[in-house]
């Protein structure tokens, strides 16, 4: 991108800012996400039913997630912050989730808790009273002094519904100066999250959760895991492209457990966690097959990029398709509702209901 694109260079913003500004431009360019990994959801067969013995419009797409009704089972996954370029998008974000009655994930918060200037770029609820939404800080930050204290700031100064955790050791250390010390980081963050008057959610950040990492979870207090899978954008492709404008690794960037797979095995470490899927989730049918697998919602991130950076109606526009798309992929596999179709393949049914 050139001064002249949607991230202008901006000389005096500070360091992290700046940082922000520059993984969003990443971001847009084809070589941040996987080259040689997939999702695996491709792989995922979807049943087919010509006499569904339903009506299109009567599938009920509505679901829970902590505690909070959405009108589809979809989260607009975390982006940014930081910035007022960063603002822009969030609020153009917030708005769609607000008339689609969809959740939102903001982006990493760290940079308000360190900058309290730039807290106005995450402050969405005045565009978005209904919406669930979920605060966002880095796990690494708990190991290097963060406590309840910040957790329960940043929940509250955006007026969020619940925090995120994100882990993202991949990414830290292909980063300049990241935050590469997380040894005892799992039994610090057992000593946090259960004391927290707010649901928490462990999530990854694209290179997907392990199975060892959310058996570990199951009694550290999480009420959900994103487990945020391999297949769409590579965060250590970004920092990579960040860092010296191309990918130097390729092999080590490509590292990670596909969606598919790390929905599958989170479900057997964890079988009473609710599961967000996330990580290279592009269409309707994507989610359906996510939802089948076990997910209670899916997120989505990198495609809402350029229309948020349009406006409002863009992202709706692009919500609405993808919602959709979902919506028939039940409607033609014979499932009434998304209570019906979870968790279906991860039973071993691969059949639409007899």
């Amino acid at each position: 991108m050139t001064d002249s694109g949607p991230f202008p260079a901006d000389l005096a913003l500070p360091g992290l800012q700046a940082r922000k500004l520059r993984h969003l431009e990443a971001c847009l360019r084809p070589e941040s996400q996987y080259a040689g990994v997939t999702t695996g959801l491709e792989r995922v067969p979807w049943p087919y039913r010509a006499l569904p013995d339903l009506d299109l419009d009567a599938v009920d797409l509505s679901a829970s997630f902590l505690g909070r009704r959405l009108a589809a089972p979809v989260l607009i996954g975390a982006m940014t912050g930081g910035a007022e370029r960063a603002a822009v998008i969030n609020r153009h974000l917030a708005a769609a989730a607000q008339r689609l009655g969809v959740g939102l994930m903001l982006g990493s918060q760290r940079v308000m808790l360190e900058r309290p200037q730039a807290a106005a770029s995450f402050q969405v609820r005045d565009v978005a009273p209904d919406v669930l939404l979920i605060g966002n800080l880095g796990a690494a930050q708990f190991g290097l002094g963060y406590g309840a204290a910040e957790a329960q700031r940043a929940v509250r100064e955006v007026g969020a519904d619940a925090l995120a955790i994100h882990v993202n050791p991949l990414q830290e250390a292909m980063q300049v100066g990241g935050d590469t010390r997380w040894a005892g980081l799992s039994a610090r963050l057992a000593e946090i999250v259960p004391g927290l008057p707010f649901p928490v959610l462990l999530k990854e950040v694209g290179h997907g959760l392990d199975a060892v990492t959310v058996r570990a979870a199951t009694g550290a207090g999480f009420a959900a895991l994103d487990v945020a899978g391999a297949g769409g954008t590579s965060w250590a492709r970004v920092e990579q492209l960040v860092r010296c404008g191309a990918v130097l690794t390729p092999d080590l960037c490509e590292v990670g457990i596909p969606t598919a797979q790390a929905l599958t095995e989170a479900r057997r470490a964890a079988p009473g966690l609710p599961l967000v899927a996330s990580g290279g989730i592009r269409t309707g049918l994507d989610a359906a097959r996510a939802l089948a697998l076990g997910a209670q919602v899916v997120a989505v991130a990198r495609p809402l990029l350029e229309p948020a950076l349009e406006s409002a109606e863009a992202v709706e526009a692009w919500l609405a398709r993808f919602i959709h798309e979902l919506r028939v992929a039940l409607f033609v596999g014979g499932f009434e509702s998304v209570e019906a179709v979870r968790g279906r393949l991860g039973d071993g049914l691969d059949q639409a209901p007899a």
